[in-house]
């Protein structure tokens, strides 16, 4: 199983890249594996600010639709377009092309509550 060491984690399995004050937000490779053959993507708060753990969106595989927690507060300033037409990227590339939002976030101390990939290896049992 894939798990960037760079990246930080979520107990609902999201993955967070952190650059300065903007996060890009995904799915983890656990996450997509235990969902399956992903068919849509859909996030519509954008330019929205919500709290941590708000729901932003949702992710539709075959056999089930999940929410999507935002990992930290703040508003999202975009979402990945390519996924409209592409949602497999999830699938096939969930780290890379398979980013689901950027979000500038309003307080770093959030970061702090993330997960370590070690940490979350040991969420799910990797």
């Amino acid at each position: 199983m894939n798990l960037p060491e760079d990246l930080k984690y979520t107990k609902d399995h999201e993955w967070v890249r952190i650059e300065g004050d903007v996060a890009t937000v995904g799915i983890t490779d656990f996450a997509q594996g235990e969902l399956g053959d992903i068919v849509y993507v859909e996030v519509e708060t954008v330019d929205e600010t919500l709290d941590r753990e708000e729901v932003f969106g949702t992710v539709e595989a075959v056999k089930t639709v999940s929410d999507l927690f935002l990992p930290l507060a703040g508003e999202i300033i975009e979402f990945n377009e390519a996924l409209e037409d592409e949602p497999e990227k999830v699938n096939s590339d969930p780290y890379g092309e398979g980013w689901m939002i950027k979000l500038k976030i309003s307080d770093a101390s959030e970061v702090e509550d993330l997960l370590s990939a070690s940490d979350y290896k040991a969420l799910i049992g990797a």
